[in-house]
């Protein structure tokens, strides 16, 4: 190894260690700085269905934000912990339907609309699918974050051990990945039971354009 990729290295390491302690500054700072949490809370408002309770992280959120944590051993231990926790708070649909309506879920997967001050408890909310996902190969514009899912049922078949880890996945991903980037959409009540069942027929139903 020359000197130039000596030092390329060398500086390469100081900033990794400047990240983590970085890192580190903030979360001590978020778990113990009084100025901090004030800051917090002077900087966000209730408004319309916006409360103050969305800046209070639960025990998945609070993991999750301490990332030197959730990668130690203990980590591993109290990420099993989350993800069974996750996994015991999904409920099957209460009518033993997995499969609605794929129209009304490809409307779904489009939007990206609800749960702002702007909104009403009433409002529905969207999906916003296409943020993270490929569904369709005629899209243009989709996000790359989460995996493709162009041919979703197609390629892994539609068993009931399928249909029944796409249902808990859509409910409440962190039941398999404690840190996924996935919302919890019925956690959160962002999604109710019947617009998660026309999602799951625009990924399972074998007359959708996803599986075509």
């Amino acid at each position: 190894m020359n000197m130039k990729n000596i030092k390329s290295l060398l500086a390469l390491s100081a900033l990794v260690l400047a990240s983590l302690a970085i890192q580190d500054s903030a979360l001590a700072q978020q778990k113990n700085d009084p100025k901090f949490n004030k800051m917090m809370k002077d900087g966000f408002r209730a408004e319309g269905i916006a409360g103050l309770d969305r800046i209070d992280q639960d025990a998945t959120q609070k993991f999750c934000s301490d990332p030197v944590f959730a990668n130690s051993k203990q980590g591993e231990v109290m990420r099993d912990k989350i993800q069974k926790m996750n996994m015991a708070s999904i409920q099957q649909p209460s009518d033993g339907k997995y499969i609605g309506d794929w129209k009304k879920g490809e409307a779904i997967a489009q939007s990206g609309r609800g749960a702002t001050w702007t909104d009403t408890a009433s409002t529905p909310v969207g999906g916003g699918c296409y943020n993270c996902h490929q569904i369709d190969k005629k899209e243009i514009s989709y996000g790359t974050i989460g995996p493709t899912l162009w041919n979703y049922g197609k390629l892994r078949g539609y068993s009931p051990e399928v249909v029944t880890y796409t249902w808990n996945r859509i409910n409440n991903s962190k039941a398999y990945n404690a840190c996924s980037n996935m919302p919890r959409f019925a956690h959160f009540k962002l999604l109710n039971e019947q617009q998660i069942q026309d999602l799951m027929a625009l990924l399972l139903d074998p007359a959708s354009p996803v599986n075509q």
